[in-house]
């Protein structure tokens, strides 16, 4: 999962006296944090390390990342001169995704034949975060504007899907091999709302890069009831969090939609043959699916024990090829 290094010491080291944000557009720093859990663990491809709203940094939006706190933007977005005033800013040019690009590039040639996965928050995330002015329990100033202004709420779904798909775009462009689309979220919505208010955007998201002939990942957490709406949008991987077996959401997809998840990070703090068993578990569940990238049900939590990660990873490819 993105960030997933921030559980080792180098990466602690490397970031220290650096706020998230620069982290992020450093190239070298950013290339460098993302290599540390390839390196580390020896998992099967890296994910560029980024944030949800660093494209909103990029554009020009005011927005700080503030420990303990997360993103908070100066300026909330509500109205349709809001809106206008996101307008204002301009494009996302090349020039402003120069940082990111040269990221990509450096970790692509750093990786050699290892995947690279570029990644970006989905609409609906960003737009929430934009309109609560950070982050928020239930998203309910989001949620009303949806309703209450349907037009205002339209413009920013589709100015965010603008925004992040180019930002998206640009990681594709500089040498990564797949996408991912990352909506936090979308978990806060009900089927219907998904569908009519959110799903369009992000779906013309991911239409940023659908003719660059990648794969693309669509993850959210809280999503089990969004599942086949969340595919259906345009992503080729659906992933799934911990909430929901993994047997049920291939069920729920048709048993033709590749699947991402979803080991559990709480049980990353278990005893070994706990978590052992429910990695395998995760497994067999996972096995009726036409494609299963094995992967968290979330985030790392920072104080995990990286020798446990890379257990985890090693009894998966050990289970590979055992079952071959």
């Amino acid at each position: 999962m993105r960030q997933a290094g921030r559980s080792l010491p180098e990466y602690r080291a490397a970031r220290a006296g650096t706020a998230m944000l620069d982290s992020c557009l450093d190239p070298a720093l950013a290339s460098e944090l993302t290599l540390q859990p390839v390196r580390r663990h020896g998992v099967d491809a890296g994910i560029f390390f980024s944030d949800i709203v660093v494209p909103l940094r990029l554009v020009g939006v005011d927005v700080e990342i503030k420990p303990g706190v997360g993103p908070v933007i100066a300026d909330p977005v509500r109205t349709a001169d809001d809106v206008a005033r996101l307008r204002d800013l301009g494009p996302l040019t090349a020039e402003r995704l120069a940082p990111v690009a040269e990221g990509v590039a450096l970790t692509v040639a750093a990786l050699g034949t290892t995947p690279l996965i570029g990644f970006a928050g989905a609409p609906f995330t960003l737009a929430a975060y934009l309109v609560e002015g950070g982050p928020s329990r239930d998203h309910l100033a989001a949620r009303t504007l949806m309703h209450a202004d349907p037009a205002v709420w339209d413009d920013l779904l589709t100015w965010a899907a603008d925004v992040t798909g180019t930002f998206l775009r640009a990681q594709v462009e500089a040498g990564t091999s797949a996408a991912q689309l990352f909506d936090s979220w979308a978990g806060s919505l009900s089927l219907a709302d998904y569908e009519a208010r959110v799903a369009p955007a992000s779906a013309r998201a991911l239409g940023h890069v659908r003719d660059l002939g990648v794969r693309t990942v669509h993850f959210g957490t809280g999503t089990s009831e969004l599942l086949v709406a969340m595919r259906d949008v345009g992503a080729d991987v659906v992933g799934v969090d911990h909430r929901l077996p993994l047997d049920e959401a291939v069920r729920r997809l048709g048993g033709t939609t590749p699947v991402q998840g979803n080991i559990d990070p709480a049980l990353l703090f278990a005893p070994w043959p706990v978590l052992e068993a429910h990695v395998r578990d995760v497994l067999a569940r996972g096995a009726g699916a036409p494609g299963h990238v094995v992967n968290l049900g979330h985030g790392v939590p920072p104080e995990t024990d990286p020798d446990v990660l890379t257990r985890v990873v090693r009894l998966v490819h050990d289970v590979e090829v055992g079952e071959a």
